[in-house]
């Protein structure tokens, strides 16, 4: 069994890691941490998971652990690890940003590979640290990847992506009310969300020379060439981003494309009919459709946030990490009503 402990389980990401996690068949939770719910059962914040658990949380860290998940905010996962003695033999995955962006000096120091498993398979296998995607990058990534691969990604990248409240985390905000959420849209971060360094990073790693040469920093760079605009949606969870490129490809040849590059990736599917967003919330999957319009690919890309885009994602990267199909666990079914 895999013995694993949860920093920060009291939130969206640990939550959604802990209801994973409780019905794995090769993992034991060790310890949930959340120091301000310490002795309360799971199930007191989680409500959902009465019956299935009586563990309870607690403020203890330690590293008899096989794995460590860090799912706390961002900053603070660099705090954590400052101020605590990992055993060396313990594995992490960080679910923040703190470690994903190979520009910054902390991801050099700790050696953290980054855990796109459609990108990375190989060498998360062999790592000892993870750092976890982001759920806007993770969609934009997987939309776009199979045309980085071959070299084809054009200077102008436009996307537009929908996600849901549990996007912003569970911390209450003027955003995030019910009242004002309910029935409403709104942009945020347009041209100058910080995935864009994610994505950027990745689709450079396949697509040298993608990322312009200049003293701007990633950021600016990767706006540059990926126009992205983000929006809030009315519904809890999933993200639905809509990304089109110039290409010469045709409709088949894009689909022959994509389906090639993702035959070895289970999560991840291609398909001929128009997808929605209910096909993948609660799932770890990511949905794909194409179109092409002219001289122009449409990519429709639907994922669940919480999971693809963060926990599920984790214990795929974990199952990777400990020689396991990396489907284990996370044979989960959509809510299609």
């Amino acid at each position: 069994m895999i013995r694993v402990g949860i920093i920060g389980s009291a939130g969206y990401t640990g939550g959604e890691l802990l209801r994973v996690l409780i019905y794995h068949p090769e993992v034991e939770i060790v310890f949930a941490n959340s120091a301000s719910n310490a002795g309360n059962k799971l199930y007191e914040v989680h409500n959902d998971l009465f019956g299935d658990t009586e563990l309870t949380f607690s403020s203890d860290f330690h590293s008899d652990v096989d794995v460590l998940f860090l799912c706390v905010g961002h900053g603070d996962a660099r705090k954590f690890l400052e101020a605590n003695t990992v055993d060396a033999s313990v594995k992490i995955i960080d679910l923040s940003q703190d470690y994903r962006l190979r520009a910054n000096t902390a991801y050099q120091e700790q050696q953290f590979v980054y855990g796109l498993p459609e990108l990375n398979k190989e060498a998360i296998k062999t790592a000892q640290y993870i750092a976890n995607p982001g759920c806007f990058a993770t969609n934009i990534q997987l939309a776009l990847l199979p045309l980085a691969s071959k070299g084809l990604l054009p200077n102008q990248i436009h996307v537009n992506a929908t996600t849901g409240s549990t996007g912003a985390g569970q911390k209450p905000g003027a955003t995030t009310h019910f009242s004002w959420r309910n029935n409403n849209l709104s942009a945020y971060k347009s041209f100058e969300h910080q995935h864009l360094q994610e994505i950027s990073e990745s689709v450079d790693q396949l697509q040298t020379g993608f990322l312009p040469v200049s003293e701007n920093s990633l950021l600016e760079r990767a706006a540059e060439r990926i126009n992205f605009v983000p929006q809030r949606g009315d519904f809890a969870r999933g993200i639905f981003s809509a990304i089109y490129v110039d290409t010469d490809l045709s409709e088949e040849q894009a689909y022959t494309l994509y389906e090639s590059y993702y035959a070895a990736h289970p999560f991840t599917h291609v398909s001929k009919k128009n997808i929605d967003l209910k096909q993948v919330v609660n799932t770890n999957k990511s949905i794909m459709h194409l179109e092409k319009h002219g001289n122009k690919l449409l990519i429709l890309n639907a994922t669940d946030n919480l999971l693809k885009g963060a926990s599920g994602q984790a214990v795929q990267n974990m199952n990777l990490m400990f020689g396991l199909d990396e489907r284990t666990g996370l044979n989960l079914k959509s809510v299609g009503f």
